[in-house]
Order: C-alpha cells, then structure tokens, then sequence
C-alpha cells in the first residue's frame, strides 16, 4: 500500500517541508523520523477488527482479533508478507482462524509462561489461553478484583524495561489505567491481582505498546497508547513502575478511525496497529531505530539546527571520529565541505 504521510525536518535552520496533509498525519516532532504504511485488511478476519501480536513461535504470522466485542470473537491467524530488510509489506492471500476468542477488544498479547492474554468487552475481563492450546483455559472477571470498567487495552510490561512483568489494564469507558501483579495459579494460567493505583488518561485505549529508551526521538522508556475516542496515538514516558508520566503526554499520531491494538514487530521494531471500524485495517508505522536518516542529524533529535553544526566543531577540533565526517581518517577542509554538503541536502 501507498505511504500516507512523511514530512521532512522539521528545524530551526532548515524550517519545515510541507507535504499534502491526509487524513492520517504522524505529529511534525516525530515525522522527521517516522512514516506509516496501510496495509490493509487482512484477508478472510471479520471486522470489526481487535487485538494484534505476532504469533510466538512463528514472527511471520500475526494473530489478529475478528469480530471484535462480539460473543463470535475469533482470532485469525493471518500470514504476512516481509521486504528484503524484513518489513512487513502485505498479507498472504488467506488466513485461518487460530481460536475462538469471545469478545475480545484491542488487549492481546502473549505474557509469562508463553500465556496469550486477551481483554474481553463489555463484560470487562480476561481470557488465557494456554501455550499449543486454541481454547480458553482461563477467565478472570476484573470488575470483581476492582478494576474500573470496562477493559478495553492490556500489555505486560516487556523484559527490559522497568516495571518488566507488571500487568497494565486501561478501561475504554473510563480511560483510567491500572497497575497489577500476575502470580502462577499451579495450572500453567495466571491470577491476577487488585489494581494497585488508577491513573486518567483519557483517549479511550485500546492499545498499548511500549518502546526502549533510545528509539529516535524516545530519549527514555515511553508507551504508545492507541485511543479510539480520540482517534490519536499518543505517547508517554513510563516511570519506574512501567505505568504513564501524564504531563510528558505528546500526540503521535492524528485524523485515526477506530485506533485499537497494537504491538511491536519482533524482527524489526516497527510498531503496527488495527483499526476497529474505519475499514478494519493494519496500518506499520516504521523509524524505531536508534538514528535518522540524515547524517548530518549528529545528535540524532531529527532535528538539523545549530546543535548539529556545534556538535560536529567541538567533534572536529578534538578530532573525534565524529569530526572526521568524510571518513578518510584525516581532519581538514574535506571533512568541513562533507558536512556542509550533507547538512544542506537534509533541508531541502
């Protein structure tokens, strides 16, 4: 499918790259560095469409919610299609259902012990589904636990991360978001613990996918939360215990229909997420790399502006490999004309 939208540096010297505006625009802060793709939808999965992960054993098949919020919930697995660097491009010509998932909304991922957790809406729980298995093995009522209802979005904060192995559960009708232990039940499932705080964040969420301190343009551990309401993706910086910074909030994405879940491709990085209505498609949005594309971009804010000018001078006079910008592994004029050359092509 088509690229919908990729402005240019956005810069104090440079100034703004205008584009045609579509309905879907990434923010200007993080569309120096980040594009989306619509891929579509996938093939044989009825809307509306819910929850996404690629499958555990399998990075070339994406498990994907059908008939979403409805008791004939299904999950579908869909093979996908990947280019030479391993994006995904596209789908196979068809899918086959996975198992049968009940209600399930824009939560599922995969959690300790290889589980594959889904949230269920309206009746505001969750359902487990063990590893080689296809049925429900366990469901967990959380308005009984005191959860505020009811669950729409869910993730187990990733190994890695701070607050790794916490369970975070956001209520669609209330966008409130809650923190929770899993403890191993004996049976291969998991209980789930009281909410330990509650926390507004608006949005109606769906989705929530969590990226790694250093990420262009994530200088710390931050989560991306895909809010139906308001048909934005926005992010946050995440806090010791994994859960929201609410005054970091920044919008990541606008102009969605239907935002629902998301997750991270294993193989890449990218992030894609599922639309519930809004023509029920996936959309990849790429750039979770440590770097821009501009090598005149030396401290990587996808920004070109005088920080990148002062940076490579200091780099020059100490002669730090930086400096040697022609990579000639000398230090004179070349090296200056080189970065000039590459600075102003980054702004045109």
């Amino acid at each position: 499918m088509s690229l919908l939208f990729k402005l240019g540096c956005a810069a104090v010297i440079c100034g703004s790259a205008s584009t045609v505006a579509t309905a879907q625009t990434v923010d200007p802060f993080y569309a120096c560095a980040y594009t989306f793709t619509d891929l579509g939808t996938p093939p044989d999965v009825p809307g509306s469409l819910g929850g996404l992960v690629f499958k555990a054993d399998d990075p070339d098949t994406l498990l994907i919610g059908g008939s979403a919020n409805s008791s004939s919930g299904t999950l579908h697995a869909v093979p996908v299609i990947r280019d030479a660097d391993d994006h995904v491009i596209g789908f196979g010509e068809s899918s086959t259902v996975f198992a049968p998932a009940p209600n399930i909304d824009g939560g599922l991922f995969y959690g300790p012990g290889g589980v594959l957790f889904y949230s269920r809406y309206s009746n505001n729980n969750i359902g487990q589904i063990l590893p080689g298995e296809t049925e429900t093995a366990r469901d967990d009522n959380l308005t009984a636990l005191g959860f505020t209802s009811s669950l729409g979005a869910m993730m187990v904060v990733p190994d890695g991360f701070q607050g790794a192995g916490r369970l975070k559960v956001a209520s669609f009708n209330a966008s409130v978001w809650h923190d929770a232990e899993l403890s191993p039940d004996g049976n291969g499932t998991y209980d789930i613990s009281a909410p330990t705080n509650a926390i507004t964040i608006g949005g109606g969420p769906e989705g929530i996918v969590y990226v790694e301190a250093g990420a262009t343009l994530f200088p710390v551990e931050s989560v991306l939360v895909s809010g139906y309401s308001s048909g934005q993706i926005v992010t946050y910086e995440t806090d010791a215990n994994g859960d929201p910074i609410i005054d970091t909030e920044r919008v990541f994405i606008t102009g969605l229909s239907g935002a629902e879940g998301g997750t991270r491709d294993p193989l890449t990085g990218d992030f894609l997420f599922s639309t519930f209505g809004g023509g029920d498609r996936v959309l990849v949005v790429r750039g979770f790399t440590p770097e821009c594309d501009v090598p005149a971009n030396l401290n990587r804010d996808c920004l070109l502006d005088f920080f990148d000018v002062q940076m490579f001078l200091i780099a020059f006079a100490a002669q730090d490999p930086i400096g040697d910008f022609n990579n000639d592994d000398m230090f004179d004029f070349f090296d200056a004309l080189a970065f000039l050359a590459g600075f102003a092509a980054g702004c045109e």
